[in-house]
C-alpha cells in the first residue's frame, strides 16, 4: 500500500516514477506524438516552433482532475513554457476499465481515445486518468511517450482527503507537474543540465529531496498535518529549463 506523509505542510510522496517509453506496435496516427519521452522538450518550452499548448485530458468514470489541478496545471506552465497563443486544456470522459495498467495498455488506450495532436504552430499533451491500478503498488503516474502521461486516479484518490494525508489536490498536481517534469525534459532527458543535479541512481531525477523532481521523499520525522503544498522545482531545474527556451 502506498503511503502519503506530510511535514512541516511539505507534501511528501512516497511513490516511485516510471519514465518509460512505449513499446507496443500500435503507433499513433500522428507521428510527432510517437516519439521517445523528452524529445519534445524544446518544442513545449519555447515558441520558435509551436506557439500555442493544448492539453487533451480524459479520465474514467469518477476520476477527473480537479478544477483547482487544472488551475494549478495551467500556472505551472505558463510560468515555464514560453506560449504566447496561450495554454488550452480540455477535460471528457471516456469508457471505463478497471483493471491493472501498464504502459502498453495505457498506449493502447491512447491510440483509440485521443483526438488532440500536434500541428500547425500548436503542440498537444495527452493525459489519461484510469480507473485502473499499478501492479507496482508504487506509482501514481507515468510518462511514457513525448507528449503522453497516464496517471492512476483511482490510487491518487485512494491516498489523499483522509487524516494525515495530503489533500486530492495537492496529491494529484504534484503528480501532473512531477510527470510534466520529464515531459519537458527533466532531468538531463532532452533538457541539458546546466550544473550536474541528476540522480544517477534514479535516473532523470533531481538529487535535491526538496524539488518537485525528486524521485521520491522519506522521512522518520513524520508530523502530520492536514494542510499541504505542492513542492517546487528548484533552481537548478528551473535554470535548466530556462536555459533550453522556457521562461
Amino acid at each position: 500500500m502506498k503511503k502519503i506523509l506530510l511535514v512541516s505542510s511539505l507534501l511528501v510522496f512516497l511513490f516511485s516514477c516510471r519514465k518509460q517509453n512505449n513499446t507496443n506496435p500500435e503507433t499513433l496516427p500522428n507521428s510527432y506524438s510517437d516519439q521517445a519521452l523528452g524529445k519534445s522538450a524544446v518544442d513545449m518550452l519555447s515558441s520558435v516552433t509551436y506557439t500555442t499548448l493544448n492539453i487533451q485530458v480524459q479520465y474514467m468514470p469518477g476520476y477527473p482532475l480537479d478544477a483547482t489541478t487544472i488551475s494549478n496545471l495551467t500556472a505551472y506552465l505558463n510560468g515555464i513554457c514560453n506560449k504566447p497563443g496561450g495554454i488550452n486544456i480540455t477535460q471528457s470522459q471516456i469508457a471505463a476499465n478497471g483493471h491493472a495498467f501498464t504502459v502498453d495498455s495505457a498506449a493502447i488506450t491512447e491510440r483509440i481515445n485521443r483526438t488532440a495532436y500536434t500541428s500547425g504552430n500548436t503542440i498537444a499533451v495527452y493525459i489519461l486518468v484510469t480507473d485502473g491500478f499499478d501492479t507496482s503498488l508504487t506509482t501514481l503516474g507515468f510518462a511514457y511517450r513525448n507528449t503522453s502521461i497516464c496517471l492512476f486516479g483511482k490510487d491518487i484518490y485512494a491516498n489523499s482527503g483522509g487524516f494525515g494525508q495530503p489533500t486530492r489536490v495537492a496529491l494529484e498536481t504534484s503528480v501532473l507537474e512531477h510527470e510534466l517534469g520529464h515531459i519537458l525534459g527533466l532531468v538531463n532527458l532532452g533538457t541539458p543540465m546546466q550544473v550536474f543535479h541528476q540522480d544517477t541512481v534514479h535516473n532523470n531525477h533531481c538529487t535535491n529531496p526538496h524539488c518537485l523532481m525528486y524521485y521520491a521523499i522519506d522521512t522518520h520525522n513524520v508530523i502530520p498535518t492536514l494542510s499541504s503544498t505542492v513542492p517546487l522545482l528548484d533552481s537548478n531545474c528551473l535554470n535548466d529549463l530556462h536555459a533550453n527556451g522556457g521562461k
